[in-house]
């Protein structure tokens, strides 16, 4: 099927479509609860994109906030865009490695100098897009580590302290934990093998750990972010196979400061997932599955509206599939000239 067949096919019922996203994530959206002021948010990854620019988002809240990175430098960097943004915000930075041992000593230093963390937001991650038969296990192996084992370790040190804390019989929130998964983690594409198994992981990982933390007042969301303009996504793109950048256009590329918002509103309502766009949406609703209900209109939208999305879905895959075996011809014609 051609690229005009499939908008034509596709474009027969755009008004569904806009309009269930227009009122299921515009007119029915959470609004922000509880107060961030004075609160402690850890943000891991947060010496760049879209880490860097939640850390702002809930410094503008009045949250004093500790970003964790890797390098010395980028997180001064940081340190000093984010006390801009609101120069009451006291902010930490702690230069971690999230594979490395000794998370615990780092979040125990953290909450000693900004008190108890009351949102933890993991922002740590990246990708390295190539043809599967092209990857190295050690890069697998590195995905994996930052991706998945990196985000479980943090969590773990901090939700043990959180736990700690918590009030059973307490109506207010005692905490929030964020996992930053993918559009990729929902949905494998071509060149993205270690890494949509890496982000699928996390989010398995937020469905089981919401069902153990509830009782303890905790929430978990997980974003599923698409192409987000960022340092990580301009340097994921020199390596980039054309048929994984022509499939992961097709959901739009958005800014780190959208995605930040929506994040820190849908945690702090306590919904499960949050994401941007039409296609995010969609996405969500179709792999709700046996996932969390903690949001009634993303419950109704997931009821109503998946056997039609299945559908409109099928012409994403169909278009998807053409784009793939397009490059491939293109590859086989150009090696029969050589």
């Amino acid at each position: 099927m051609d690229c005009c067949c499939f908008w034509y096919v596709l474009s027969a019922s755009p008004v569904l479509v806009f309009l269930s996203y227009l009122i299921f994530n515009k007119l029915f959206a959470p609004g922000q609860s509880p107060n961030l002021l004075g609160k402690h948010v850890m943000v891991t990854g947060g010496s760049s994109g879209i880490g860097l620019a939640v850390a702002q988002e809930v410094a503008r809240l009045g949250a004093h906030v500790t970003l964790v990175a890797r390098n010395q430098e980028k997180l001064v960097e940081a340190q000093q865009t984010v006390q801009a943004t609101a120069n009451k915000a006291k902010v930490l930075i702690r230069p971690f490695d999230v594979c490395s041992d000794g998370v615990e000593g780092m979040v125990a230093d953290a909450e000693t100098a900004l008190g108890p963390i009351f949102m933890l937001v993991n922002c740590a991650g990246f990708s390295t897009p190539a043809r599967f038969e092209d990857l190295s296990m050690q890069e697998v192996k590195r995905m994996m580590d930052v991706n998945f084992f990196g985000t479980f370790a943090v969590t773990q040190a901090v939700v043990r302290r959180m736990k700690q804390r918590s009030v059973s019989d307490s109506r207010e929130r005692q905490g929030i934990v964020v996992l930053t998964s993918s559009q990729g983690g929902m949905l494998g594409i071509y060149g993205f093998t270690a890494y949509a198994a890496a982000k699928a992981a996390l989010i398995k990982f937020a469905e089981a750990l919401h069902m153990e933390v509830q009782t303890s007042g905790l929430s978990v969301t997980v974003s599923v972010p698409p192409d987000t303009d960022t340092p990580g996504f301009e340097k994921e793109n020199v390596s980039k196979p054309t048929e994984t950048r022509l499939v992961s256009e097709t959901a739009g590329l958005f800014s780190a400061e959208v995605v930040a918002k929506s994040l820190v509103r849908d945690a702090l309502a306590g919904r499960f997932y949050t994401t941007v766009g039409i296609e995010g949406f969609m996405l969500t609703t179709l792999c709700a599955g046996m996932g969390p209900i903690t949001y009634f209109w993303d419950f109704f939208a997931q009821v109503f509206l998946t056997g039609v999305f299945r559908f409109i879905s099928s012409f994403f895959l169909l278009n998807f599939d053409h784009i793939v075996r397009k490059e491939y011809a293109k590859r086989m014609n150009d090696k029969k000239r050589e």
